[in-house]
């Protein structure tokens, strides 16, 4: 089947009543015709057989199973949130000992995961650029255990080369684990390219439209259900039924929804990026670093842009203040189009040196696009840089 097909029918359940759409099974626990069929299942429980909704349920296997079929892994592992798919896939696999080798450009929470978590329970962590090869090879050593990178780095949209990067860490026996939010699961080749595991908050373009936290882990069917599974049914880290209900009917519009941001996401970019009151910052673009790579790796620029306004922080502010149609969230990836100043919210916790080695200016602003219409989104953003300037 076509990625659109495979997103309206992948992974359906139904039950004796024969229903159209996927059926929500809100129930934390499951009958037993016997103390003996209990025995056997928690032994080993088959493909359609559950036992408690931490360790699976069917709507929540329904959504596993359509977005591994897109993203084209033998499996996957629905988590509570984003959050918990990174936290639950890098601890999953980790212990005190192992060394992480991860790119320094993530979002905020991630950063907060690697330095502050895995350190305080014995793992070391190395930061390098992650666009530049030469650290990659020179900080993976005979023990680490893994890499961790953002393909597209939130909210400077550094592209990261996936193939070139995973043949280092394989070369060295490491696993290839990569945050693909920006890139989404519709532009996605992260595993043809040498991911070994890929995480997902679904609260962004899987969902779409605001509504629902979630996150996916994919990966092997031996990671998934040898490391990642026992670690994480025992640790609660477990996707709502009713959350999985939400993604999967966003996984059946999510291909239309995503391409559409993207090209508006792109008009954006070229209408402005010859306005000397900011500047941006989006893959799609000639003039992005990376651009031939992010063209490689996604086909498109993606859905988000960021823009670079002169004026500093009082200038992005005002620039926010202004706007009338896109909304100040932190979050992105939704049917409405969503800025945030990542100095001041997202990274604010980062020293000011820090957040300039990340290249997070004062003036900076991450830029999510949604579906409303780009010439409405362009005079809107063209309306709030005027008040930016002053």
């Amino acid at each position: 089947m076509k990625t659109r097909t495979k997103l309206v029918h992948g992974g359906t359940r139904r039950s004796q009543y024969n229903e159209v759409s996927e059926a929500i099974f809100l129930t934390q626990g499951f009958v037993y015709e016997s103390a003996e069929a209990a025995e056997a299942r928690f032994i080993e429980a088959g493909a359609d057989e559950f036992i408690y909704a931490r360790y699976g349920n069917p709507t929540v296997a329904m959504f596993e199973e359509r977005i591994a079929a897109l993203e084209g892994a033998e499996d996957a592992f629905a988590t509570a949130s984003g959050m918990a798919a990174v936290s639950g896939a890098l601890t999953a696999m980790l212990r005190a000992g192992d060394h992480v080798v991860s790119a320094r450009a993530l979002f905020g929470s991630c950063l907060y995961v690697l330095e502050e978590v895995l350190s305080r329970f014995g793992v070391e962590v190395t930061f390098v650029d992650g666009t530049d090869l030469d650290q990659w090879r020179a900080a993976i050593r005979p023990d680490t255990r893994a890499v961790f990178f953002e393909t597209v780095a939130n909210p400077t949209l550094e592209v990261v080369d996936v193939a070139a990067v995973a043949e280092i860490a394989h070369a060295a026996g490491a696993l290839v684990v990569v945050d693909n939010v920006f890139a989404t699961p519709v532009f996605s080749q992260v595993i043809a390219q040498g991911a070994d595991v890929v995480v997902y908050s679904a609260t962004k373009h899987i969902d779409g439209q605001g509504r629902c936290l979630g996150g996916v882990i994919l990966g092997s069917r031996e990671f998934i259900r040898k490391t990642l599974e026992p670690y994480m049914k025992h640790t609660g880290g477990a996707l709502s039924p009713f959350n999985a209900w939400v993604m999967l009917k966003g996984l059946e519009t999510i291909d239309l929804r995503v391409r559409a941001q993207s090209q508006g996401a792109q008009a954006i970019a070229e209408a402005l990026a010859g306005d000397g009151r900011a500047r941006v910052i989006y893959p799609g673009l000639a003039a992005h670093p990376q651009h031939a790579l992010a063209l490689r790796q996604m086909g498109q620029g993606g859905t988000v842009l960021s823009l670079d306004i002169a004026g500093g922080q009082a200038a992005a502010f005002r620039f926010l203040n202004a706007l009338e149609i896109v909304l100040i969230s932190n979050n992105l990836g939704d049917a409405k189009s969503i800025v945030t100043h990542p100095a001041t919210t997202t990274h604010q916790r980062l020293s000011p040196e820090r957040k300039a080695a990340l290249g997070i200016t004062p003036g900076l602003v991450r830029l999510s696009v949604g579906l409303e219409d780009p010439e409405d989104l362009i005079a809107d953003l063209r309306r709030a840089l005027d008040a930016a300037a002053g």
